[in-house]
C-alpha cells in the first residue's frame, strides 16, 4: 500500500497511467516469502541444496510474483467461480521487473516486449513501461522510509542511530532536510518520503529518465547504508532470522516427508496431528494438482465441485515438481501464519 501510494502520486504529477501503476504496485510482492528477504534466501537455499553453492538463484520473489499472478491468485467471476487474474503484459512485466534494491539513476523503459519467463535474475532488466519504472523507484522510496518507521516503533534505533541520521541529512541535504526531525530526536519519515517524491518529480523527464538530484541520490545511498548498519544487521533481527529459518525449514521438511501420502491422496491422514496445516495444504493440492483424496471418487470433477477454474501446475508423480509445490505453498504464507503452522508442528 505504501508503494502504491508513492507510485500513484508520482504518476499523477508526471501524467502517467495511475491505474496501471497502482495495479503493479499492489501486486508487486504477492510472491514474496514470509519473513521478508531472509525468508526468500531461506527458500532459495532449500531449492539449491542439490546443486550446491554458486548455483543460479532458483527462488526470487519478483519472478515468483509473476508466477503467482499467472497461476496462483484467483478472483471470483459473477457466478462465484474462482478464475485466474489474466493480467495484461504491462502489469505482469511490472511485477517481475520491480526490483528496487538496485541503485540506478535515469531509469527508463526498455524497448522490447520479451518473454517475461526468460528473465533469469532480478534487477537486470528494466520494465517495459514508464509506470513499471515508477513502481521500481517507488519501491525503494517506500521501503527505505517504512523500514526506519518500523525500526523506531520496535525500539531498534538508539540515540546513536538518530545522531547518525542527523549527520547524513546534514551532510547530503544541508538545510533541505531540516524539517525531517521533530522533538530533536525522531526522524519524520513522512517528510523524508515527501521530499524524495518531490525531488524525483522535479528532476525526471523523458530525456533524463526517472532520476533524483545529485544531493538526494547521495542521500538515498547513505540512507541505505544506514538501514543496513542500524536495522537489517541489528542483533535482534539476526537472532529472529534464526527462528525464521527454523519455521520455514520445519514446514518444508514436514511436507516433503509426506510426499508418498500426497501421491496417494492421503495427505489429510499424514497430517492428522496438524489439523490447520492438513486442511490448508490439502486445499492447495486440490487447487493446483491432480490430487484426489482417498475418500473421493476418482472420476469426480473436483474443480467444478470446489468452484475453481485453475490449472494443474504441479505434478505429484514428479518429486521435483512436488518440491516446487511445497516451496510455492510456503511462499504464499504470511509471517503470522507461518509461525502458527510451525508451532502446530512442534507442539505436543
Amino acid at each position: 500500500m505504501h508503494v502504491a501510494s508513492v507510485a500513484v502520486t508520482i504518476c499523477k504529477y508526471l501524467g502517467l497511467n495511475e491505474q496501471l501503476a497502482n495495479a503493479i504496485a499492489l501486486g508487486h510482492d504477492i510472491g514474496h516469502a514470509p519473513f521478508g528477504h531472509h525468508g526468500e534466501d531461506c527458500l532459495n537455499s532449500l531449492m539449491e541444496q542439490k546443486e550446491g553453492a554458486g548455483a543460479p538463484k532458483k527462488f526470487w520473489h519478483e519472478r515468483n510474483s509473476l508466477f503467482f499472478a499467472d497461476y496462483i491468485e484467483t478472483l471470483p467471476d459473477p457466478e462465484g467461480i474462482a478464475q485466474p487474474l489474466n493480467l495484461t503484459y504491462a502489469v505482469r512485466d511490472g511485477l517481475i521487473c520491480h526490483c528496487g534494491e538496485i541503485d540506478q539513476q535515469g531509469i527508463r523503459p526498455r524497448e522490447d516486449a520479451i518473454d517475461l519467463y526468460s528473465i533469469k535474475r532480478p534487477g537486470l532488466i528494466q520494465p517495459f513501461t514508464w509506470e513499471g519504472c515508477v513502481v521500481k523507484v517507488a519501491d525503494k522510496i517506500a521501503y527505505l522510509g517504512r523500514d526506519i518507521e518500523d525500526a523506531r516503533q520496535y525500539h531498534i534505533l538508539d540515540m546513536g542511530a538518530y545522531r547518525h541520521m542527523r549527520e547524513i541529512v546534514a551532510s547530503t541535504l544541508n538545510s533541505k532536510g531540516s524539517n525531517a526531525f521533530r522533538s530533536g530526536k525522531a526522524v519524520n519519515t513522512t517528510v523524508l518520503i515527501n521530499d524524495l517524491i518531490v525531488d524525483l518529480c522535479e528532476q525526471s523527464s523523458p530525456e533524463k529518465g526517472l532520476c533524483f538530484s545529485d544531493e538526494y541520490f547521495k542521500f538515498i545511498l547513505e540512507l541505505k547504508k544506514f538501514n543496513f548498519a542500524h536495522i537489517y544487521n541489528h542483533w535482534r533481527l539476526i537472532e529472529f532470522s534464526k527462528y525464521a529459518d527454523n519455521c520455514i525449514e520445519t514446514i518444508y521438511r514436514t511436507l516433503m516427508r509426506f510426499y508418498e501420502y500426497a501421491r496417494n491422496g492421503r495427505m489429510a491422514q499424514a497430517l492428522r496431528y496438524y489439523p490447520v496445516l492438513a486442511k490448508n495444504f490439502e486445499e492447495w493440492l486440490l487447487k493446483y494438482t491432480r490430487y484426489v483424496p482417498v475418500l473421493w471418487k476418482k472420476d469426480v470433477d473436483k474443480k467444478r465441485l470446489l468452484h475453481i477454474n485453475t490449472v494443474n501446475i504441479f505434478d505429484l508423480d514428479d518429486i521435483e515438481s512436488y518440491e516446487k509445490c511445497v516451496v510455492e505453498y510456503i511462499s504464499g504464507m504470511t509471517d503470522v501464519f507461518a509461525i502458527s503452522i510451525y508451532e502446530e508442528i512442534i507442539s505436543f
